[in-house]
């Protein structure tokens, strides 16, 4: 380019080229961390109890390869390897634990996870604005009821001298003690579950709903379709990412099925049917101080949970879903 064609160059041009040709200004990390200050304040005590409670914890891991002795602690326990896994896969109680877990993971699955969906899709068919926010505040007070609680309301109307079997003995019927049979524990338990936290449950499922584009409702009551065409085609698909993020999570922790809740009802019933791998750990460990065997069974149920979350997410990939991780 000649000099005359650079003084005929408009200015905007070669401001332009000047500002392309000077290299561009970089933030450090330390200014990103003082511009992005409050958020990261915010989220910090989020940041510490998972690296507190949830990660530190997996340094424990270790008690499940060593003969563990609590005065001796992690580094003077002495190392056997792999003997505290025989020693568990040899024990007839810990597969009748493990076979109770997966029953009650099963029939929570089927029974309970779909009820807050069809909760939260009743909810909102609900005209009624008032009528809504007074079932809504109904069904949402049993999470707020602990455990201790729940069971002695459920023991007092299925109990031996509950309502229920007095119904039964002045119908002349046998009385049956729903609490002590070990043949209904597990559907009892599931239950239980059903009736205290599905209502808390539609929170995120109404949440779902309620993101969902309006137009398209309209769209197809344009196109003639009717309510359970537009439940088909509309609302499902609208929070089907919803539903399989929850039920991946949920597969994460399907071996944990309620410590708290089946503890206190575990010797009613009795070990073979109201035992699960939360209870086995606890009185094999805790009480009969065989940490090794239960961190082993520990280490087990975390490993499985992991595996089916990694399948779980990578079967929605498939089915075109963004799961819980790309």
């Amino acid at each position: 380019m000649s000099a005359v064609d650079v003084k005929q160059a408009p200015a905007t041009t070669l401001g332009r080229a000047g500002a392309e040709a000077r290299p561009r200004d970089k933030t450090s990390v330390w200014q990103q961390i003082w511009r992005d200050r409050i958020m990261l304040l915010l989220i910090l005590p989020g940041v510490l109890y998972f690296i507190l409670f949830r990660y530190l914890p997996l340094l424990g891991n270790v008690i499940a390869f060593e003969d563990y002795l609590p005065f001796l602690g992690f580094t003077e326990s002495p190392f056997v390897g792999f003997a505290n896994f025989q020693q568990m896969f040899a024990d007839p109680a810990f597969w009748q634990a493990t076979w109770n877990t997966i029953i009650i993971a099963i029939l929570q699955i089927v029974f309970y996870f779909p009820m807050p969906i069809i909760l939260a899709l009743l909810l909102q068919g609900l005209i009624s604005t008032n009528v809504r926010r007074m079932i809504q505040s109904i069904v949402y007070l049993p999470h707020f009821i602990s455990w201790v609680i729940v069971v002695a309301l459920w023991q007092q109307v299925l109990g031996g001298s509950g309502i229920f079997v007095h119904t039964l003995r002045d119908w002349g019927l046998p009385a049956v003690n729903v609490m002590t049979e070990p043949g209904f524990f597990k559907p009892l338990v599931t239950l239980q579950l059903m009736w205290k936290e599905t209502g808390y449950a539609t929170i995120i499922f109404l949440a779902a709903l309620l993101n969902i584009d309006s137009s398209l409702y309209e769209a197809a009551v344009v196109d003639g379709a009717g309510r359970w065409q537009r439940l088909w085609h509309v609302t499902l698909p609208g929070i089907m990412g919803v539903v399989i993020l929850l039920l991946i999570l949920r597969l994460g922790l399907i071996l944990s099925v309620g410590f708290e809740q089946i503890l206190l009802q575990r010797n009613a019933v009795g070990p073979a049917a109201g035992e699960v791998l939360d209870t086995y750990v606890y009185f094999k460990g805790i009480v009969g101080g065989q940490w090794g065997v239960t961190a082993a069974a520990g280490l087990i149920k975390g490993i499985i949970g992991t595996a089916l979350v990694i399948a779980a997410n990578k079967f929605a990939h498939r089915m075109g879903q963004e799961g819980v991780y790309n």
